[in-house]
């Protein structure tokens, strides 16, 4: 099956059956959503969910969070994975949100990794989630199922080569939902360890699926194939 055949079945089966997903974190704004990307990395929306309130609560604007030290914020977050450096990372952040941009998250990719703590995935999902810009975050999710499904060639070995390959084949208009797409797949279906094919509705054209998972259901008796590069991010992934 060629490509372009790969990307139609796929966009052609989530715009039928998701057609407006959504991020699970929850947020009101800019500010908030910026927040709790930049906590997320590494660490589940449901986590970043639950401290947020109270997280908030005390740092509700930029300017709360500019005049707060990293030893301030640490009890708040401190649940969350890595909390002395997202400490550190929200700190400088809120003093450069006020400083450098009048208190307001920029909409431009480049000004936003200036911000600490934001590289390009959590630039990517701020200007795709609240400016709806095509921009693809590549996370572990997005870089294990693009490659199981045979989106990606074998060759994608970066999130930024993942990332131009999609945009590459998606509509402008569909990347900032393919992102949702790629994302809740891979975090309820097509799971890392023991991905759950038997109920995948894309499994009919997935690579994965006919290269591993069919294979070894027809030779029970073999070890197990390992698995082949692509299914998660080289190393730890960052934001």
């Amino acid at each position: 099956m060629r490509k372009p055949e790969r990307f139609r079945l796929f966009l052609d089966y989530f715009t039928t059956n998701f057609p407006e997903p959504k991020t699970e974190l929850v947020y009101s704004n800019p500010y908030e959503l910026i927040v709790a990307v930049v906590l997320s990395a590494q660490c589940t929306d449901k986590r970043v969910n639950q401290i947020m309130p109270a997280l908030l609560e005390q740092f509700p604007t930029p300017a709360h969070l500019a005049a707060a030290s990293a030893e301030e914020i640490f009890p708040f977050i401190r649940s969350v994975s890595y909390p002395n450096n997202k400490a550190k990372h929200l700190a400088g952040l809120g003093r450069l949100l006020v400083q450098e941009f009048g208190g307001e998250v920029p909409s431009n990719i480049e000004e936003l990794q200036r911000l600490p703590g934001v590289g390009r995935k959590t630039a990517n999902v701020v200007v795709s989630v609240i400016y709806n810009q095509p921009a693809m975050a590549v996370d572990t999710h997005v870089f294990r199922v693009s490659h199981r499904l045979g989106l990606v060639p074998r060759t994608a070995t970066t999130p930024l080569a993942v990332e131009k390959e999609l945009v590459r084949y998606i509509p402008q208009e569909l990347v900032p939902k393919a992102h949702h797409w790629l994302i809740l797949h891979g975090r309820y279906i097509c799971v890392a360890r023991q991905p759950k094919c038997s109920i995948c509705p894309l499994k009919s054209w997935c690579k994965y699926y006919t290269n591993v998972v069919a294979k070894q259901a027809l030779t029970p008796d073999k070890k197990p194939v390992r698995r082949t590069v692509g299914h998660s991010l080289p190393g730890k992934g960052t934001t």
